[in-house]
């Protein structure tokens, strides 16, 4: 499920909202500047699907956003328990960083930890099966995909080099919830 707590930056340990409401959420974050968005997620794919056939199984949704946003490149990431370098993968993306284009994440399958650092807020965004979330370009954030992650999501660049994080140097995401 789904679910979303905001929090004042200088205090993790006690949300100001807790929000399990897909519209709720999507409203609370359009107003930070964040688009959230639920698609159907139910094209059958395989247990571990490939990244060419998780694409061509949301074709028109992917060509939809790259029509109207101007997105350049798409690509698949997933993750499974047992996955030899998942550590790594995991450790790579839990610092706060920004990037200077969208980043945009289609969950096919599974889940992972979105958290948001806009002003003095943090916005602590599960995400689940059907949930697309927009982070803004510059937007300070982490990603926490649990020490057994399972997921699949389609990522969508404007840029053909694909995910480049420039790190901010700050703490915070050390001061706020991991998914376990």
């Amino acid at each position: 499920m789904s679910e979303m707590k905001v929090f004042r930056a200088d205090n993790p340990a006690t949300p100001e909202q807790h929000l399990t409401d897909k519209e709720s959420m999507a409203e609370v974050l359009a107003t930070a500047g964040v688009r959230y968005e639920q698609w159907e997620a139910s094209a059958p794919l395989a247990q571990q699907p490939s990244q060419d056939e998780v694409i061509a199984a949301y074709k028109s949704d992917i060509d939809r956003l790259m029509e109207t946003e101007g997105y350049q490149t798409v690509d698949v990431v997933s993750m499974v328990p047992d996955h030899p370098e998942k550590a790594a993968f995991r450790q790579k993306f839990l610092d706060e960083h920004r990037h200077s284009e969208d980043e945009v994440r289609f969950f096919v399958e599974g889940k992972g930890l979105f958290t948001l650092h806009i002003e003095d807020k943090v916005y602590e965004v599960l995400c689940t099966k059907g949930d697309l979330i927009s982070v803004p370009a510059n937007t300070p954030h982490w990603f926490d995909m649990g020490s057994q992650p399972r997921f699949v999501a389609i990522r969508l660049f404007n840029n053909t080099e694909g995910w480049v994080a420039n790190f901010t140097g700050s703490d915070i995401a050390s001061r706020f919830s991991r998914l376990d």
